[in-house]
């Protein structure tokens, strides 16, 4: 487990669950520096749980489902290191392309077949986001409050990656982690065209949805802010 990330004294705590480098840099970019902590969650038992409650679930219920058990895996695990007050996000992203759902690929080989798969296409990239905050009276008794789940949409527009580009993309070893093979914000981004949607959403967290999520709770999302 990475080792958490301290947040400013002066600012109101964000919790990210996630050790996702991507997600860490949005919310930085977006002036907040966050506790780090890394849920330990089986997101292959995740989703089959899911199948034997709902059999045919959608997209979106598949990636909140998973953010959700990451900010309950979160709690559970970290109840004693979040702050009093702290809001605590999660995400999960997928990519659909032909109706189904991509995940990280993990192995260059897996890499190149997706992108032979992909180029010259659109696809839809599906983040859910997972939400709770923690209160005096939730850590006293252990209770948190419900979590509250959100889902952002964007369709990708892929450029027709050359064989070449493509290998030497997969080599590099970037997109093995990420959700449909690509990056937006690094490499990845010479080989997107364009996009339909929430930039932030594509890399990894959608600071709109964030923002919202805060508002909910009575407060801004600039008192989060470090600078």
């Amino acid at each position: 487990m990475a080792d958490p990330v301290t947040s400013s004294t002066s600012a109101l705590p964000l919790v990210l669950a996630s050790s996702s480098p991507s997600r860490l840099s949005v919310l930085r970019s977006g002036g907040i520096e966050p506790l780090v902590l890394v849920p330990g969650v089986d997101e292959d038992a995740i989703v089959a749980e899911l199948r034997t409650r709902v059999p045919d679930p959608s997209p979106a219920e598949v990636v909140t489902c998973l953010a959700t058990a990451k900010a309950n895996a979160v709690i559970d695990q970290f109840a004693d290191e979040v702050p009093d007050g702290a809001v605590v996000v999660a995400g999960d992203s997928m990519l659909l392309l032909d109706g189904e759902l991509q995940g990280k690929p993990h192995t260059v080989e897996r890499t190149v077949e997706r992108w032979h798969a992909q180029r010259g296409r659109s696809a839809t990239l599906i983040t859910g986001h997972a939400f709770t905050r923690a209160s005096p009276v939730d850590l006293f008794s252990g209770v948190f409050a419900p979590v509250t789940t959100a889902v952002s949409e964007t369709v990708v527009h892929f450029a027709d990656a050359s064989d070449r580009d493509i290998e030497a993309y997969a080599a590099t070893g970037e997109p093995l982690g990420c959700a449909g093979a690509f990056t937006l914000e690094a490499l990845g981004g010479w080989f997107i065209d364009r996009i339909e949607g929430d930039p932030s959403s594509v890399i990894g967290l959608s600071l709109p949805l964030i923002r919202r999520a805060v508002e909910d709770h009575g407060l801004a999302v600039s008192d989060f802010w470090n600078r």
